[in-house]
């Protein structure tokens, strides 16, 4: 018996040096594939289609596109990294999306609260911005939103400001990715004095910007009450003809539903729809007062939604009807809208309070759950922006945008599901590092493409150029916020500015 199992051992060796060996040899001789870098040994949050959490797993990164996630052993054996990152105790993610904001508004943080928002516009915003807004201004507002933004591990935004182009370019320099909209209002602005002017503009910065790996231009008209039909209805050729997105805020305030409703007999998402303004190219910030057969057309047509909850809450514009649209399946993101009226742009306290405010508002404990509110940051809002191929989760051929949030601080302390984790007890300060197309943006909390001493010197500068420009009633000058807001009067230097007509 024991002669005979030798000899099959024997047999069972000789196969496997005659047949298998060669095999394994060819195998063995196959080097690692170079990559550029390798995310290893987190808790990877793929947010993909079938919800995949890789508890030790990897993210393989090469030319600014990701490679393959999976396993953190298997990836370490067949690739070869330039650059390893050790996410060992901390969970990776993809980047988060803030779909709809004006990040150079950053510099009007705190200039006016407590106020409804057509009298926080026409009283405050607009004077502000006639008295001070420059491209200089617009690119040390951009400075401050940007380092912001990647600190809470922000990799894409949403625009819609003024100088465009220098928004544009600061975002770049930065290495953040951005859908950057040109507004276009009926009225004089800083940038430009007229339709025309607004117009050519925004041809030239398409034009210049398209095709740029970071950069998506977009055309921005502000809204359907500071735009007249044959504007909207150019807007719209201009976006066919270019492909640029189109960017606005629709629906936000009563007010502005029965202006719209009283000047063109319909709601605005069922005007826009009527005059051939809605499309999938379009990405509709608020949406705040819409039917369910608006929210159908807004489906149809394919339009992209963007929920603001804080800044929604803060000027009293009302509630979205988030549960619908998500039941509907509308592509949704979340957004923080400009930090003058929110203030801030952290989309960790947005998903919170995007999650807890439905829940209130419906009476319904179960409406937008915790894996649902970070879908709402990531690929939801990839689907809102139609970037949804590109960006929004961690699969293979996407850019590589990729954040790892620490899990380990009292606040955090215990874990048992990562989303509720993640959701309802994260901060913007937890995120330590930031990728975007493959390149380390922040390290270990350290910003690597942008200067944040002189950041905050140049915005504390022009704080004091706002403040001085604005009567003593709208912000006293050693405070950030007015005790008791109240109209400002105009100035004798200044003309009024004119309000915005439908």
């Amino acid at each position: 018996m024991l002669r005979k199992s030798t000899r099959t051992i024997a047999l069972v060796l000789f196969t496997y040096q005659l047949l298998l060996q060669p095999i394994a040899n060819t195998y063995a001789a196959v080097p690692a594939r170079s990559i550029d870098l390798l995310i290893t040994g987190g808790t990877v949050v793929t947010m993909d289609a079938q919800g995949r959490v890789l508890e030790d797993g990897a993210v393989a990164i090469a030319h600014g596109r990701i490679v393959e996630v999976g396993p953190a052993d298997r990836l370490a054996r067949k690739y070869a990294a330039h650059e390893v990152i050790d996410a060992r105790g901390r969970v990776v993610l993809p980047g988060l999306i803030n779909a709809h904001t004006h990040v150079p508004m950053t510099l009007f943080r705190g200039i006016a609260d407590d106020l409804d928002l057509m009298e926080w516009l026409t009283k405050y915003i607009f004077p502000a911005e006639a008295k001070n807004v420059t491209e200089d201004f617009v690119r040390v507002g951009t400075r401050l939103g940007l380092a912001e933004m990647i600190r809470g591990g922000t990799t894409t935004y949403c625009d819609m400001y003024y100088f465009e182009d220098a928004v544009a370019d600061e975002t770049a320099r930065a290495g953040v990715r951005g859908v950057l909209g040109e507004t276009v209002i009926d009225f004089p602005v800083a940038d430009n004095k007229t339709h025309e002017e607004a117009m050519a503009y925004t041809d030239k910065f398409v034009a210049k910007w398209r095709g740029h790996t970071l950069i998506t231009p977009a055309i921005a008209p502000h809204a359907p009450y500071t735009v007249s039909e044959e504007h909207l209805r150019e807007i719209r050729q201009f976006s066919d003809r270019t492909g640029a997105p189109v960017v606005t805020h629709v629906a936000e305030t009563n007010k502005e539903i029965a202006d719209i409703t009283r000047d063109h007999g319909a709601s605005p998402v069922a005007y826009l729809a009527r005059i051939g303004f809605l499309s999938n190219r379009v990405i509709a910030a608020h949406l705040v007062h819409i039917t369910d057969e608006e929210i159908a057309t807004l489906k149809r047509l394919g339009v992209g939604a963007v929920h603001n909850p804080q800044s929604n809450m803060k000027l009293a514009s009302g509630v979205a009807p988030v549960p619908q649209m998500l039941a509907a399946d509308i592509p949704l993101g979340l957004g923080t809208d400009g930090a003058a009226s929110n203030n801030d742009l952290d989309m960790w306290e947005e998903m919170d309070t995007a999650a807890l405010l439905h829940k209130e508002f419906t009476g319904d404990p179960k409406v937008v759950p915790a894996r649902t509110a970070l879908e709402m940051a990531t690929i939801g809002g990839a689907r809102a922006l139609h970037l949804e191929r590109e960006i929004g989760s961690l699969e293979a051929g996407k850019h590589a945008d990729v954040i790892i949030v620490d899990l380990d601080s009292l606040h955090q302390t215990p874990r048992y599901n990562i989303y509720s984790h993640l959701v309802y007890a994260t901060k913007a300060a937890d995120v330590r590092t930031v990728v975007i197309e493959g390149r380390v943006v922040m390290r270990d909390r350290r910003l690597l493409t942008l200067d944040e001493e002189t950041i905050k010197r140049d915005a504390r500068a022009y704080r004091e150029r706002v403040t001085r420009s604005l009567a003593p009633a709208s912000v006293a000058p050693n405070e950030n916020v007015p005790k008791r807001p109240r109209p400002a009067a105009p100035s004798r230097r200044t003309r009024p500015r004119p309000r915005p007509r439908p």
